[in-house]
């Protein structure tokens, strides 16, 4: 951790690489709970293994809070040992609900902040808290996310383009209402790399997957990997003047569902429209 001195008057300043993963962590895994008048608190449960990631939130804030541990039987295991990190300071909770941590259930309403904040820490506080990093069944590498939120899996999906190439839609599973957002093999390299720099805040769990994903190579007789097509203005003009997903897909030469995503971005602002 490089922020080791922290005060109130920069408590949860996103431009700060620290506050901004901490953010997206507590929108991803902490809970704002409001209780009587001004009573309330702020908490995050972790496996054990986790725990210093919440002794590092507690030396970031500039409030007292505390960690305590707890053993109780659960569905997966007759025994297990989590870590609780909790704050009370109203003061703290007033500029993290400011923000964009809501009270109460969250996991349909969380957006990303709309003051400045430090983009890859943030995404790898969603990540950590909400994602995976590791390998699949066969041996292959990714990065994915799951969350309930429109918003949050739409900036994740458009970072994910900026940072690896490689485009994804935004739509929610029939079975659970989720989304699952997946980047794999040299994609999610190219993802991990850029969120799990050298000497970031991060779950060191999730810190030594992303070193072996950078580590991976693809096996000789594997497929080359797929080079994604991109956008250019003029076909940003076709698409608004045709205005339908599947005419353009005939004109352009495209799938519908590029067709449609990238409309989608155009109509609300997350990419720019042709010059």
């Amino acid at each position: 951790m490089t922020f080791r001195e922290p005060d109130r008057r920069r408590f949860m300043d996103l431009a700060i690489p620290e506050y901004a993963y901490m953010f997206g962590f507590l929108q991803a895994d902490g809970h704002l709970a409001k209780g009587t008048g001004q009573k309330g608190a702020l908490s995050v449960e972790l496996g054990l293994r986790d725990a210093a990631i919440l002794r590092a939130f507690e030396e970031l804030t500039p409030y007292r809070s505390a960690i305590t541990e707890r053993t109780r039987s659960t569905n997966f295991a007759a025994t297990h040992t989590s870590a609780t990190w909790t704050l009370y300071a109203l003061e703290a909770r007033t500029k993290l609900n400011a923000l964009g941590l809501p009270y109460g259930r969250k996991s349909r309403t969380i957006a990303p902040p709309r003051v400045v904040f430090a983009r890859h820490d943030y995404v790898r506080g969603l990540i950590d808290g909400d994602g995976s990093v590791g390998f699949t069944g066969k041996g292959h590498p990714f990065l994915g996310l799951t969350t309930a939120s429109t918003a949050i899996a739409a900036y994740v999906c458009d970072y994910g383009a900026e940072a690896t190439g490689v485009e994804r839609s935004v739509q929610r599973t029939a079975r659970d209402g989720m989304y699952n957002v997946l980047w794999t093999n040299e994609a999610a390299q190219r993802f991990a790399a850029g969120l799990y720099y050298p000497g970031c805040l991060a779950l060191e769990r999730k810190r030594a997957a992303a070193r072996s994903v950078a580590a991976w190579r693809r096996p000789e007789g594997m497929r080359a990997a797929y080079t994604p097509r991109r956008w250019s203005p003029d076909e940003d003009r076709v698409l608004l003047s045709v205005n339908s997903p599947t005419a353009a897909a005939a004109a352009l030469g495209r799938t519908m569902q590029s067709c449609n995503l990238r409309l989608w971005r155009l109509r609300t602002g997350q990419v720019p429209p042709p010059a």
